[in-house]
């Protein structure tokens, strides 16, 4: 679940190195329907959010006459990072935040306990640990989270939506969404990575991908909360505080008429923190339409 719904697969997806083939590609998917809402402000203004997934295989597809035509009526396209994939900015950004000198080797930066799993997790990501010896627990966590990814990123539906658009509002930059991450005390990026090696356990990343396809908010709600977004901390930094700080732009879109496809990760959008309830709390009208 982290894999297919988390906002930052980004940054993993844009340090990863060449993937193996995908296996999913064959994969026989059900007819399009994934969540999306159209929301009217109180002065009668109105947008649309759609839940993303960031890496997809070849040959999945998503977009319907519901989406096409509620982003043809858009103004403005509204993502989490505007510039993605962009020049080698990016990846300089991410090397300076995540080298540190000094730091343990990785495998001592998890309790004993856990170390077999975080083996089990290079072993799957080709990876040895002495790969990792300048590089911060966080940063650790999203390329080896990005190497053993399902799917590609240029297929990613913020990609495509970015390149479809004629305007292109970030809520965040690269370096706001970088320093999330290095912002959480070690104890949370240990956290973190032992979510990630989980969750490849006998990862099939078929059911989630389903849902979201399907739109069955309910059955990804229940996974992505028994996962990664059960750990308190980790679900109030990584999603609950930014849904918070992305509101009054997003607000701020909507009331002044710009008719704005918001289109952000689909954990984003779950349960009472997310932004359909969020936007409900401040007055707006939000309906499923899809």
């Amino acid at each position: 679940m982290i894999r297919v719904l988390a906002t930052w697969l980004v940054a993993a997806a844009l340090l990863a190195g060449c993937s193996a083939p995908d296996p999913l590609a064959d994969h026989d998917w059900p007819n399009a329907s994934p969540a999306l809402w159209q929301v009217t402000s109180p002065e009668g203004q109105e947008g649309w959010l759609f839940g993303t997934v960031h890496a997809l295989p070849d040959g999945l597809e998503w977009e319907t006459p519901a989406v096409t035509d509620a982003f043809e009526k858009s103004g403005i396209l509204v993502v989490e990072i505007a510039n993605l994939g962009e020049g080698p900015g990016p990846t300089s950004l991410f090397n300076a935040l995540s080298t540190s000198q000094g730091l343990p080797p990785l495998l001592d930066r998890v309790p004993e306990k856990d170390r077999e799993l975080l083996r089990a997790l290079l072993d799957r990501a080709d990876a040895d640990e002495a790969d990792f010896g300048k590089r911060e627990t966080w940063a650790a966590a999203l390329i080896l989270s990005g190497a053993i990814r399902s799917g590609k990123s240029e297929n990613g539906v913020d990609r495509t939506l970015i390149e479809q658009a004629d305007t292109v509002v970030g809520l965040e930059g690269y370096e706001r969404q970088y320093r999330v991450f290095d912002g959480l005390p070690e104890s949370e990026q240990a956290d973190l990575i032992l979510a990630i090696a989980r969750e490849a356990e006998g990862h099939d990343p078929v059911p989630a991908l389903e849902s979201w396809l399907t739109g069955d908010m309910a059955r990804l709600g229940a996974v992505a909360y028994s996962g990664m977004l059960a750990d308190a901390e980790l679900r109030d930094v990584l999603l609950d505080q930014r849904n918070a700080n992305w509101l009054p732009d997003i607000m701020a879109n909507l009331d002044t008429g710009q008719r704005p496809f918001i289109a952000v990760g689909t954990a984003h959008m779950l349960g009472a923190s997310g932004l359909p309830a969020l936007l409900e709390q401040h007055g707006y009208t939000v309906t499923r339409i899809q």
